[in-house]
């Protein structure tokens, strides 16, 4: 089995180009995926600087290209990353070295919840659980033991030190469209800065963060007289389509008749693409951001050495806790093809001792002691063996197992092994695993 990830990202693609590279939703894209036949599990990761697919399989490389192609996603802006080097690319990821903004905390919470979305879909297995949990831990260790997240570390604050850097924001009014998680921190990194005005499809939303950050909530659907009225509008919805289009801000600027910075954040996109071509209008989005990301990654560079560390040493236990999930599958293998034989074998002898001696059914809970003991004492070594191989990376061991006790090649599948592993013999596997 590989573990593989197709990645797009803010290293190699534009804005527009991340956010083509994402085909309906998370549902849709997981089923489509587990219909390749040699892929048995997947998960999917999407932020407003990334798309990433992570499989379980073979020949997953073949099939991710296969996947981009479909997509419509250009070879140019992909890269593919496999075993060892995957399994290094998601806890950097989930500890936000391999963000825009070096260290954001906002990555975390986004591969959690994707982590979760997978998992509901039917996409997460035993061997993405293992390192999707892991990612999560390692993010949250780099941020409890560096520092790497201190300062501006996320989209938002860097498109407010942006504005701050290029226009001021002393004095000024400042509208905030979408008070999720993105246009939260904006407002946050605002507080204490400027007028902030939050406008939110839900206006108890917007209230409670207009409230939160000291400003006021507006009307949703006022948006165009806030737009004319204030001198800067960050929008960070999760919309589908524009939020504010070129005739919207057109009609603003002709009432406002002084120029407006607009900054667009959200993935897909909230402003029309035409707007940045209105004379008074500066328009910017996440590709103007890589100034910033650049000036952020010098002042972390001794906390991502430290971050780098961290990775290094829970990369080698994340490797010792796959090889063992291994090992485990060919243990479980063997006792499953004990188990379907014990079965047979106890009922014969059964019959044996009703025919020559009357013996009735009160003697089987004997016999199913007598062959449960033997079965453990004789596969015993071999699970010991089995487990040693894992860890020395002895591989060929594994796969002689899998193919001597059943495997995919004899139609025993994955649920069907777990299934006997947590049932009657699960005791015996981990007194002989200690």
């Amino acid at each position: 089995m590989e573990i593989a990830s197709l990645v797009v990202s803010h290293k190699k693609a534009s804005v527009k180009e991340i956010e083509k590279a994402w085909h309906g939703n998370c549902g849709q894209l997981i089923r489509r995926i587990l219909s390749y036949p040699n892929i048995k599990e997947c998960a999917l990761l999407f932020t407003c600087n990334r798309v990433e697919v992570y499989v379980v399989g073979e020949d997953t490389e073949k099939v991710l290209r296969s996947f981009a192609s479909e997509m419509g996603v250009s070879q140019r802006i992909i890269d593919i990353y496999k075993d060892e080097k995957c399994l290094e690319h998601i806890l950097r990821v989930a500890s936000g070295l391999e963000s825009m903004i070096v260290g954001e905390d906002q990555i975390l919470g986004q591969v959690r919840d994707f982590y979760n979305i997978s998992k509901k879909h039917g996409g997460i297995g035993e061997v993405l659980d293992v390192v999707f949990r892991k990612a999560i831990h390692v993010g949250t260790k780099v941020r409890r033991l560096t520092k790497i997240n201190k300062g501006a570390v996320s989209i938002g604050s860097a498109a407010v030190e942006l504005v701050e850097k290029t226009f001021g924001l002393n004095g000024k009014k400042v509208l905030v469209i979408g008070a999720g998680e993105m246009g939260s921190s904006v407002a946050r990194a605002l507080s204490g800065r400027a007028e902030i005005y939050v406008a939110n499809r839900t206006f108890e939303r917007g209230e409670k963060l207009a409230k939160e950050v000291g400003g006021r909530a507006v009307r949703f659907e006022e948006l165009e007289r806030w737009i004319s009225e204030c001198d800067v509008v960050f929008s960070a919805t999760s919309a589908p389509n524009y939020v504010i289009t070129r005739e919207m801000v057109e009609r603003a600027v002709r009432s406002k008749r002084k120029p407006i910075v607009i900054v667009d954040i959200a993935i897909p996109r909230d402003v029309e693409e035409g707007v940045g071509e209105i004379e008074g209008v500066t328009l910017y989005t996440i590709d103007d951001l890589r100034v910033v990301a650049e000036e952020n990654l010098k002042r972390r560079l001794k906390e991502a050495e430290k971050a780098e560390e961290i990775i290094r040493e829970e990369l080698e236990h994340l490797k010792a806790l796959l090889k063992d999930l291994r090992a485990k599958r060919a243990i479980s293998l063997m006792y499953l093809n004990a188990e379907e034989v014990k079965e047979e074998e106890i009922r014969e002898f059964y019959n044996k001792l009703s025919a020559k001696f009357g013996v009735d059914e009160s003697v089987i809970p004997i016999i199913e002691d007598f062959v449960q003991s033997f079965v453990k004492k004789f596969l015993r070594k071999p699970t010991v063996r089995l487990r040693e191989a894992a860890r020395n990376g002895r591989i060929d061991v594994i796969k002689a197992v899998e193919y001597l006790f059943g495997g995919d090649e004899s139609g025993v599948s994955e649920a069907e092994a777990e299934a006997v592993e947590k049932g009657s013999l699960e005791a015996a596997v981990q007194r002989d695993q200690g």
